[in-house]
């Protein structure tokens, strides 16, 4: 069995409180399973307004090249997709 954990920064520009920032976070993150099929959850920066960080986690069968290929097509469907919401910087581990 193969873990895989993705961490994202995210950046929210012209974003100005902690309930703007839910509004865009709990769609995202809700797309993110219904599309990806991974495990979400904001992780940090709970009390900044215009930055996040969000984990993903995904499990494979013996085959940490697909879970690095899974993960990474989340950031890059997050980038392209996702207008609203910069990625200032990710993560991928596999265990």
């Amino acid at each position: 069995m193969v873990i895989g954990a993705c961490s994202i920064e995210l950046r929210i520009p012209g974003n100005r409180s902690l309930k703007g920032k839910r509004r865009v976070l709990k769609p995202l993150l809700t797309r993110l399973r219904r599309e990806f099929n991974v495990s979400t959850a904001e992780v940090g920066f709970n009390d900044a307004w215009q930055m996040a960080e969000v984990a993903l986690v995904t499990v494979a069968n013996n085959d940490p090249g697909h879970v690095q290929a899974s993960l990474e097509k989340v950031v890059v469907w997050v980038q392209m997709f996702r207008p609203e919401v910069q990625v200032v910087d990710w993560h991928i581990e596999t265990f």
